[in-house]
C-alpha cells in the first residue's frame, strides 16, 4: 500500500522528499490526532442528542417558497441549533449571506444611537471595519451615531483588563468579542478565556450584552461560548457548523431577547421570524450540521499537521506546533509577498475543483490592502474546504484554514510546501 501511496502522491506532483518529510511529521502527532478525534466523537454525539430531542424528522427536509411561513424544517433546524450552543433562542437562515452580514445583524439590530461598541480584544476583523464605521462606509454604525471604543490585548495576547475597566462607561452597551485572530498573528481565544472576559465585564455592569463571533470555532472544543454565558454566539455556515455542503447561511444564538431584535431586522418590524423561506436548502443545512463535528476535525489536523512542518523550517506559526487549538485557523509568517504567494498557489494546485487556477493578489471588498485568496472550493468562498488566504502586507503571513478530509488537508500543505520549494523560498536540503 506504501508504494501505491507514493505513486498517487507523485502523480499529483509530491517529491519524494517532500512526501517522507511530511509522514516523518504525522508520526510524532499520533496523540494530538487521538484528541481531536476524542472531541469530535463527543460533539457528534451532541448533535444527534440535539436532532433526537427536537424531533427532526424527515418533513424537516422539505422546504418552501414565498412567505415561508409554518416552515416546519427551518423552525426546527432553529431549534436544534440552540440546544448544541445552549441558547434561548436562534436564528439560522439562507437570507444571511456570510458571517460579516451575520456579525453585522447581532450589532445593528441590538444597538442604538447614543450606544458604545466596545472591542476588548483588539481590532475587529477588517470587514467588520466598515460595519462599524472605523473606515468611512455607507451604512455603518458611526453613520447612525453609535460609537466604537477598543482595547488592544497586552503583548503576551492575554487581556488588559485595567484599560477594559478604564473603558467601560454609561454609554457601553455592547461588548464584541472576536475569537479567532483574523488578518493577525495574536493567539485566538479559548472558550474558557471568552468566559473569564465575560464575568470580568458583568463584574462591571452585568447589563451589557457579551456577543461572540465565533467564526472558525464551531466544534473544535467540547463547548461553546453560550455555554460560558455569551448573549449572542454568530457564525456563517460556510465555515464549521454548516460541513461543507451548506451553500450559504449564517446563525446568530442567544437571548431570546437579541435573537429576535436580529430576526427583525433581517426581515421586517412585525414579521420576524415568521417569515423567510428555507427554498430547498435544509438538507444541505441538517445533513452539514451532522457531519460538522467530523468535517472540523479533519480541518484541525490539518492545521495542526501544518504548524509542526513550518515550523520546523523555521517559520514562525501562530498557534506554534505544541499548543492548544480553539479555531481551524493555522497562521504561518513567510516574512515576504513571494512567499504568501506562493504557498497560496499550492493550495490551489490541490484542490479538486479549479486546481488549474493560479491565485493572484487583488483589490477585494472590504479589506485595505491587497489579499490573495486560494479555494478550489465545492462552494464558492467556503473556508472549511481547503483555503488559505492573507493580505500583502507585513508581516507577510498566510492563513491557512479547512479540509473537508484529512487526507485532502494533508495534500493541500505538501502541496504548498512543494510550490515554496518550486519557488526556492525553502530548499530541499532543509529538510531531508
Amino acid at each position: 500500500m506504501e508504494e501505491l501511496l507514493k505513486e498517487q502522491y507523485a502523480k499529483l506532483g509530491i517529491s519524494q522528499a517532500v512526501l517522507n518529510y511530511g509522514n516523518e511529521i504525522l508520526v510524532l502527532l499520533k496523540e494530538r490526532f487521538d484528541r481531536i478525534d476524542e472531541i469530535a466523537e463527543y460533539n457528534q454525539l451532541k448533535v444527534i442528542h440535539a436532532m433526537q430531542e427536537c424531533r427532526v424528522g424527515e418533513a424537516c427536509l422539505s422546504g418552501t417558497t414565498g412567505y415561508g411561513y409554518n416552515d416546519l424544517g427551518r423552525d426546527t433546524l432553529e431549534k436544534v441549533y440552540a440546544k448544541i450552543f445552549h441558547a434561548e433562542d436562534a436564528l439560522v437562515r439562507p437570507q444571511i449571506t456570510c458571517g460579516t452580514h451575520a456579525l453585522a445583524l447581532a450589532l445593528m439590530s441590538n444597538l442604538r444611537p447614543g450606544d458604545e461598541l466596545l472591542s476588548p480584544v483588539g481590532k475587529p476583523y477588517d470587514t467588520l471595519e466598515e460595519v462599524i464605521g472605523i473606515r468611512q462606509s455607507k451604512g455603518s454604525l458611526k453613520e447612525y451615531g453609535i460609537t466604537y471604543k477598543q482595547v488592544d490585548l497586552l503583548p503576551d495576547g492575554t487581556f488588559d483588563y485595567e484599560a477594559i475597566r478604564a473603558a467601560v462607561n454609561e454609554k457601553t452597551k455592547m461588548v464584541t468579542i472576536q475569537r479567532s485572530k483574523g488578518y493577525q498573528t495574536r493567539p485566538t481565544l479559548s472558550t474558557a478565556q471568552i468566559g473569564e472576559l465575560i464575568r470580568f465585564i458583568r463584574g462591571i455592569r452585568p447589563d451589557i450584552i457579551c456577543m461572540v463571533d465565533n467564526c472558525y470555532g464551531e466544534f473544535v472544543e467540547t463547548i461553546e461560548p453560550g455555554d460560558v454565558g455569551a448573549d449572542m454566539t454568530v457564525g456563517s455556515l460556510i465555515k464549521n457548523p454548516g460541513g461543507g455542503l451548506a451553500p450559504i447561511g449564517g446563525y446568530i444564538a442567544g437571548r431570546r431577547d437579541c435573537v429576535e431584535n436580529a430576526a427583525y431586522r433581517l426581515t421586517s418590524p412585525g414579521l420576524g421570524k415568521e417569515v423567510g423561506a428555507s427554498l430547498g436548502v435544509m438538507p444541505s443545512f441538517y445533513q452539514g450540521l451532522f457531519l460538522a463535528p467530523t468535517v472540523t476535525a479533519s480541518a484541525l489536523k490539518g492545521a495542526v499537521f501544518a504548524a509542526n512542518l513550518f515550523e520546523r523550517l523555521g517559520f514562525p506559526v501562530i498557534p506554534n506546533s505544541t499548543e492548544s487549538r480553539h479555531d481551524i485557523i493555522q497562521a504561518v509568517t513567510l516574512g515576504s509577498p513571494e512567499g504568501v504567494i506562493a504557498f497560496c498557489q499550492g493550495i490551489q494546485a490541490a484542490a479538486s475543483v479549479d486546481s488549474f487556477v493560479t491565485p493572484e493578489p487583488w483589490d477585494m471588498p472590504g479589506y485595505d490592502s491587497q489579499v490573495i485568496m486560494a479555494a478550489g472550493a465545492f462552494v464558492s468562498g467556503s473556508s472549511i474546504e481547503l483555503s488559505a488566504d492573507g493580505p500583502i502586507a507585513p508581516p507577510y503571513a498566510v492563513y491557512f484554514q479547512g479540509g473537508l478530509t484529512w487526507p485532502h488537508a494533508k495534500l493541500g500543505i505538501l502541496k504548498a510546501l512543494q510550490s515554496l520549494v518550486a519557488k526556492g523560498i525553502v530548499a530541499e536540503k532543509d529538510f531531508i
